[in-house]
Parts: C-alpha cells; sequence; structure tokens
C-alpha cells in the first residue's frame, strides 16, 4: 500500500484513458468527491457551477446527481459517468450508489474500470477504538471490486476535517483497512486521508496532513497504469453483428463481416479459426478496425472479420483460435453477486448471458454464502438480495467459458428472470 506506485515502470503507461469508479456506503461522499475532482481540475463551467448552488453555496454532488429523484433526496440512484482530463491522461468517473438496494449499479459501473476508489466516511465510524468496525456496505464493496477483478484499488478516508483528531482517526480507521484487505485478500495501493468538502488531498496534497506525506488521489490516479488488455490468452471473439454483402475492401469478395469486441488474444490475418457453438473451421482473410482499416487488433478492441469462406455464423456465436480453444462447458460452479428482490434458491431457471448469447440456465446447487462482516462462508439454502455466494449452474447449451480470473469477459455471465426481464445476478466463473 504505498506511494511507490508512482515509481513502477508499468505506471508510465498513462496514455489511455482511466476509468474509475467511487464506490462505499452511502452518503460517504462520493458525488462530492468527483464533484470535488471536477472543480478543482477545471472542468467544469462557471455557468454549470452557478445551476448546482444552494443558498448561496455550490453543492459539488449535484454536478453527477442527475435524476430528479437523486437532486430532491440527496442520494446516488444511477451510476453517472463524467469524463475530464488533465495535463497528463483523461478519465471516465462512475459514480456508482452507496444504497444496499443499487448494489447491481455498483457492480455494473466496476464490472468495467480500471481502479476502484472506496470511500470510507470517519463520522461514521467509532474512530476512537483502536480497530473501528467498517461499514457493511464498505466491506460488500470492497468484496466486488475484488471479485470484479479491478486491478487498482485505493482507500480514501473522508470527513477527517469533521472530526475532533484527525490524525488519529486516519491512523486507526487505515489501520482497520489494512486488517480487513489483508484478512479478504485485496491488494490496495494506497490509504489517503481526504476531505472531499474542502478538497484536502484530492487534487492538491496537503502534506503532513493527518500525518500522510503521500501523493493527492488525482496524482496517484494520474499515474495508475491501464489496466492490461487479456492479450496472453488464447484468441476469443464474440459475433455482436453480421454485416452482410460488404464489398469496400480487394479481399473481401463480397464476403460477410462479423464485428464484435476480442476478448482475449490478438486478430490477424491468416489465422485459423472455430466458430462455436458449430465447430465449423475457417482461416481469418482480413481483419478491419472500428475504421475500417485493416490492421491487427487486440483484445478489448473492436474489429471487423472478414473469413476465407462462407460459413454460417451468427449473433451470439464466438470465433476462437484453433490451437487452444475453450472447451464449451455445460455446467460450472461460479461466484455470484444476487440482486434481484426475491431471494435465490435452487431449482430456479433464468435466461444466462455470455457474451452476446442467450442460453437456459438452472441453479442446481447452493455451495455455500460469504459473510461480508466476518469473511466466512457458511452453507445457505437461499441468498437474499445483494448476498454473495458460490453456486451451481446447469446450462441449456454449452457456453465457450473461462474462469474469470483469466478473462473478464469471457468468465462473466449474467443471469435475468424470465419472467420480469429483470437482471437478477452478476455471475464470475470459478470453474467448469
Amino acid at each position: 500500500m504505498s506511494t511507490a506506485l508512482l515509481d513502477h515502470p508499468a505506471a508510465l503507461d498513462t496514455g489511455a484513458a482511466l476509468r474509475f469508479v467511487t464506490c462505499g456506503s452511502v452518503d460517504d461522499g462520493k458525488s462530492t468527491l468527483i464533484g470535488r475532482l471536477l472543480v478543482d481540475s477545471r472542468a467544469v463551467l462557471q455557468d454549470q457551477l452557478a445551476s448546482v448552488e444552494r443558498s448561496g453555496q455550490v453543492d459539488l454532488a449535484l454536478l453527477t446527481d442527475g435524476l430528479q429523484a437523486e437532486r430532491e433526496q440527496g442520494i446516488t440512484i444511477d451510476v453517472a459517468y463524467r469524463y475530464f482530463n488533465t495535463a497528463k491522461r483523461k478519465f471516465i468517473i462512475g459514480d456508482a450508489p452507496g444504497h444496499e438496494q443499487y448494489t447491481r449499479n455498483m457492480v455494473t459501473a466496476a464490472s468495467s474500470a480500471d481502479a476502484a476508489v472506496v470511500l470510507v466516511d470517519a463520522t461514521k465510524l467509532h474512530w476512537q477504538d483502536v480497530r473501528p468496525e467498517l461499514l457493511p456496505q464498505t466491506r460488500r464493496h470492497s468484496l466486488l471490486v475484488k471479485l470484479l477483478r479491478v486491478p487498482f484499488v485505493v482507500f480514501v478516508v473522508n470527513k477527517l476535517d469533521a472530526v475532533d483528531d484527525p490524525d488519529l482517526a486516519f491512523a486507526h480507521i487505515s489501520a482497520a483497512l489494512r486488517e480487513f484487505t489483508q484478512a479478504a485478500g485485496i491488494s490496495v495501493e494506497a490509504i489517503i486521508p481526504i476531505s472531499a468538502l474542502i478538497g484536502h488531498n484530492v487534487v492538491d496534497a496537503h502534506p503532513g496532513w493527518c500525518s500522510y506525506q503521500g501523493p493527492s488521489l488525482l496524482a496517484l490516479l494520474e499515474g495508475l497504469s491501464v489496466a492490461p488488455a487479456e492479450l496472453a490468452q488464447p484468441f476469443a471473439f464474440p459475433v455482436q453483428w453480421v454485416e452482410k454483402f460488404h464489398s469496400s475492401s480487394d479481399t473481401s469478395q463480397g464476403r460477410r463481416v462479423f464485428w464484435g469486441r476480442v476478448a482475449t488474444g490478438q486478430l490477424a490475418p491468416g489465422q485459423a479459426i472455430t466458430v462455436l457453438p458449430s465447430g465449423k473451421t475457417a482461416v481469418v482473410a482480413e481483419v478491419l478496425d472500428h475504421a475500417r482499416r485493416p490492421r491487427t487488433v487486440q483484445a478489448g478492441h473492436s474489429a471487423g472479420v472478414i473469413l476465407d469462406r462462407e460459413l454460417d455464423v451468427s449473433r451470439g456465436d464466438t470465433l476462437v483460435t484453433q490451437e487452444a480453444p475453450p472447451a464449451p462447458q455445460r455446467e460450472i460452479r461460479a461466484t455470484l453477486a444476487w440482486m434481484d428482490d426475491e431471494p435465490l434458491v435452487a431449482g430456479r431457471l433464468y435466461w444466462a448471458l455470455h457474451g452476446h448469447r442467450w442460453v437456459k440456465a438452472k441453479v442446481k446447487r447452493i455451495v455455500h454464502q460469504l459473510n461480508v462482516n466476518t469473511l466466512q462462508t457458511h452453507e445457505a439454502s437461499q441468498l437474499e438480495p445483494n448476498a454473495i455466494g458460490l453456486v451451481e449452474l446447469a446450462l441449456q447449451e454449452p457456453l465457450p467459458v473461462r474462469p474469470y480470473k483469466e478473462s473478464r469477459v469471457l468468465g462473466a455471465l449474467v443471469l435475468v428472470d424470465t419472467a420480469s426481464h429483470k437482471t437478477s445476478a452478476a455471475v464470475l466463473v470459478e470453474s467448469p
């Protein structure tokens, strides 16, 4: 947990935009923190500031809370994305809700993030204790960030300007965070004391405040490297859209173009591929980037694929390498973040979305549930809303899944209720 990250060679790769999500318990100051980042980095125009004034004071949270219900209740309900840039890099911020009932929104924002900033409100904890007890939602969001494989996790202890002894409060809270993250196996880049309202250590560093000598939050984020694409994994390409009778290139010869985003590995002409689930084989004749320019495309980027012969390929199919293709699986064991309002019970049938393919999925068994307070697992006959557990799923059709620790794309599914069509769960594959 250190500021040495800024000296890492990997931190020099800061050319791409950094996607980060703010999370934590309700009213910890997430929206205010983002507002402070936008204002102090001069990413907000004067007329925007004037529009969020209340009684002569600027309400920073209103810069991201755009829904009428959010403004009326003073809470964040849906994920709000904001874009800004500094002299060093561009940023995409996801402001996630803190309420337990909106955990599904937080999972959505964190699933594609390169970094997570977890806020802890010092005023809500018994900071006088040597090891103050963290809030359940702080623990839940931290565990979800770990499960979703967000590469960088930064904890910021907020509202220290509102406690009697900021130095003691930060020392005790940071010790509790270290104890929790060590027990949970969460790798933490830094723990930073901040005041989002005043601006301490958000954009401008305040050396010595709370006995902290590290960089400000913005300086730390500017030094983080974007999550590396999964280039080491064998090539896989979920087909999103089929364009018929494209003839803009010499080699296409009127063949169809299969568009999508490369999930793992890289795509180049001459590669031998297999189409799943049909098992048909072909050779890649041409690869187009998002601007229809012929070139090799790596994981994480969109591409168009033209094959050397016509095959029946549809949306939801997956093109994989013939060298080490993933074996399609009908049964998987997975960590599941349950987000439906009704409890999950074994035997229920859901729609499962993997890439762009829909299949029916049956919950065979709930193996156990994770207690977010003790980090212990226990047997469970059902999973309540916002619970995290390990389950076994039986799929109606085999899917080319990989463990989530190997691929954030091929190892992730979404369960959807067959009747209400609500998103019921985020599924992270542990093993076939």
